[in-house]
C-alpha cells in the first residue's frame, strides 16, 4: 500500500492506506480527528471543511493523494480549550453555536477568510460562509462572530 505524507495540524503524518480514499474518511477513521463531520458527501454543505494550504476545502470529496506534501488544518489545529482561537471565543460570545454539527466547517471557512483578508466586510464574511449550511439558523450570529474575531485579531 502506498504511503501519503502530509502535515496535519502542524504534525507530519505518514498514512499507509489507499490514496484514493477520501480525506474525511482518513481523518475520522484512521487518524481519529473528529472535527470535520460528514454532511452531504458531495462537497456542498461545508460540514467537512478543512484548510489545505490556507484554503477551506471539502474533505468528503477530496482524495488523500491530493494533500500529499501539503498542510492540512482541522478544528483541532485551530485552537484548544486552554488557548482558543479568537474565532472560537467570538462564536461563544455571540452564541453562534447551536447543535454544533456544522460549526467546525464554518470555523475553518472563517479562519481561511481571515488568513486571506484580516479585515473583511460583512458581505465578505457572508460570501466566505456561503458554502456552509446550518439548519439551526445561527447565520447572523456567526457573521457577527467572525467580524468580532477579526476586530480582536486586528487589535493585537
Amino acid at each position: 500500500m502506498p504511503s501519503v505524507r502530509f502535515r496535519l495540524n502542524g504534525v507530519e503524518r505518514d498514512v499507509d492506506t489507499d490514496p484514493d480514499r477520501m480525506l474525511l474518511d482518513v481523518l475520522r477513521g484512521s487518524l481519529a480527528v473528529t472535527g470535520p463531520h460528514f454532511g452531504c458527501g458531495a462537497g456542498e454543505c461545508g460540514a467537512c471543511n478543512v484548510m489545505v494550504d490556507g484554503r477551506a476545502v471539502s474533505s468528503c470529496d477530496m482524495p488523500l493523494w491530493s494533500v500529499a506534501g501539503k498542510e492540512v488544518m482541522t478544528l483541532e489545529g485551530l485552537g484548544s480549550a486552554e488557548h482558543p482561537h479568537p474565532l472560537q471565543r467570538a462564536f461563544i460570545a455571540e452564541q453562534a453555536l447551536q447543535c454544533g454539527y456544522c460549526v467546525s466547517g464554518i470555523l475553518i471557512s472563517a479562519a481561511a477568510l481571515l488568513k486571506q483578508n484580516p479585515s473583511p466586510s460583512k458581505d465578505d464574511v457572508k460570501r466566505a460562509l456561503d458554502g456552509n449550511l446550518c439548519r439551526c439558523g445561527a447565520h447572523n450570529r456567526m457573521v457577527r462572530a467572525v467580524l468580532r474575531a477579526a476586530a480582536e485579531m486586528a487589535a493585537r
